[in-house]
């Protein structure tokens, strides 16, 4: 199992209440996985560097969670074909 941080960000258009389910889907999509979250941080709406699909703003959330190594592809899948992930990152965290 290694340890992996995901930072990713929503559209800012997207409503509180379908927002915190979001979020709550990919926490189950990674517990149904295997995998275990260890820290859930919503930085909440902030600044995009440069607009992405004509958007200034997005809702980022990072989270922390340990997987086996197969894993952060099919999060990645998932990631892609949600609409409403502007863009996301996983990086594996070193020992």
């Amino acid at each position: 199992m290694n340890k992996y941080e995901v930072l990713y960000v929503i559209d800012a258009d997207v409503e509180d209440e379908p927002r915190a389910a979001l979020i709550e889907q990919f926490a189950k999509l990674i517990e149904n996985n295997g995998a275990t979250v260890e820290k859930t941080d919503e930085w909440g709406k902030r600044r995009l560097a440069y607009p992405i699909n004509f958007k200034n703003e997005g809702y980022y959330v990072l989270l922390q969670m340990t997987a086996a190594p197969e894993f952060p592809r099919e999060l990645e899948r998932n990631f892609q074909i949600n609409d409403n992930i502007i863009r996301y990152l996983v990086t594996r965290v070193g020992e």
